[in-house]
């Protein structure tokens, strides 16, 4: 039978073994260069595929991952950060991984051809039309990441699937598709390295976008991030002084009051009358801090300075 492209043996490995240790090193690079390059041709449906993130999150529904072995493992590297960097509520994100927590500490091969299990993870999500969720599978024809994909598409969810070889089941079946056409591997089969790469890469890429539309980023700033430690609440502090211009102290202060939201504390150190009124600004202008600015007078008073 053929072999897909990402169990074929890539012709810069012959004789790799013999080679001296920087060599070895040096074709490993070139493998990750090439695998992060071939995310510029899916760049179209990655952009897709982030507006029907950001839709889902902005009307309540959740953004679900559901993956095996090494693509459970860029799913769960993507969806556990969104809650932190972007402030998404934890409740609107779901990672679902062949063989359950147990895989996280033991990634064996079996459960990636549990397609009862995986339907039963679907089911026991309770997926619903106001989700959308995202399946990822290097060959794409993994049957856990297949048939989550399928129960999902039975409950009326958007779906979302990535892959890195193209006409496989997994891209064929999604609403979205998103191919990731990374060559063969150095070390043929293993899809933890170029065809991860580029995962990684595409799910990167996907979830800061939709943070985009979601208003949660403003000059490249994570605007909406979850401060729950000393490097992201000086982090915190930081942004409110770039983007306001007012004083550390401040912002320090504005930030007590929004009790950590930077977005509310940019508003009042702008001028904002109080928390309340900020958050109104803010919801009537989709969330969004840039068109929120523009409806304030600027405050001249004496925690500003001029930029």
């Amino acid at each position: 039978m053929p072999l897909q492209n990402t169990e074929q043996q890539n012709d810069l490995s012959t004789g790799l073994d013999l080679r001296r240790p920087t060599e070895i090193l040096s074709v490993l690079h070139h493998g990750q260069v090439v695998a992060a390059s071939s995310v510029t041709s899916a760049i179209a449906d990655i952009e897709t595929a982030a507006q029907a993130a950001a839709k889902t999150i902005a009307t309540g529904g959740r953004l679900v991952y559901a993956a095996a072995g090494s693509s459970a493992l860029m799913a769960l590297a993507d969806g556990l950060e969104l809650s932190g960097t972007f402030g998404i509520p934890r409740d609107q994100v779901v990672v679902l991984v062949a063989g359950g927590p147990a895989a996280l500490s033991a990634l064996v091969g079996g459960p990636e051809d549990d397609a009862g299990q995986a339907a039963a993870d679907i089911e026991k999500a309770g997926l619903t039309p106001a989700d959308c969720a995202i399946f990822l599978s290097a060959s794409g024809t993994t049957p856990y990441a297949v048939s989550a994909l399928n129960a999902a598409k039975r409950h009326g969810a958007t779906t979302i699937g990535i892959a890195n070889n193209g006409g496989t089941p997994l891209l064929d079946l999604s609403d979205i598709a998103i191919h990731l056409e990374t060559p063969p591997e150095v070390i043929a089969g293993s899809t933890r390295m170029g065809a991860g790469t580029a995962q990684k890469i595409a799910l990167n890429m996907l979830s800061t976008l939709m943070a985009v539309h979601l208003g949660h980023i403003h000059d490249g700033l994570m605007v909406n991030l979850l401060a729950d430690n000393e490097k992201l609440q000086d982090r915190a502090c930081r942004m409110v002084m770039a983007i306001s211009g007012c004083t550390e102290i401040a912002a320090r202060a504005h930030l007590e009051t929004a009790e950590g939201s930077v977005k509310i504390a940019v508003l009042l150190a702008a001028g904002c009358e109080n928390s309340k009124t900020a958050k109104q600004l803010l919801e009537s202008n989709g969330q969004k801090l840039r068109p929120s600015l523009s409806k304030i007078t600027p405050d001249s008073g004496p925690d500003h300075k001029s930029k």
